[in-house]
């Protein structure tokens, strides 16, 4: 059972950045592709940015573009989302999540994740 714990969350000005991190432990972590999803004020959880299992290839919501890098640390058990240039609309509680199977690319499909965080929240002032 992987249990996942989000960090780096807080507030910010519009420009700013934040850098999240997803610490993993009970499981085998390390297998799994992984993925940062946000759940801005009344308003459905959406994905943002996803890893495949071993960090070889990594996708971003057009959204967050050239903005957001995720990126995974084997050795500490951690995924991270960089997030530069802020946005007032970036404002979200964000979750990382592991998917349900080993070995697979990224995954863009919430109900393909099995193993949530409790959520860090991200404020974006204008």
């Amino acid at each position: 059972q992987v249990q996942l714990v989000e960090s780096g969350g807080g507030w910010v000005q519009a420009g700013g950045s934040l850098r999240l991190s997803c610490v993993a432990s009970g499981g085998a972590f390390n297998y799994h592709a992984v993925g940062w999803f946000r759940q801005p004020p009344g308003k459905e959880r959406e994905f943002v940015a996803g890893t495949s299992w071993n960090g070889g290839s990594t996708f971003t919501v057009d959204s967050v573009k050239g903005r957001f890098t995720i990126s995974r640390d084997s050795a500490k058990n951690t995924v991270y989302l960089r997030m530069n240039s802020l946005k007032p609309e970036d404002t979200a509680v964000y979750y990382c999540a592991a998917a349900r199977t080993r070995y697979s690319d990224y995954v863009k499909i919430l109900s393909e994740y099995a193993y949530w965080g409790q959520g860090t929240q991200v404020t974006v002032s204008p």
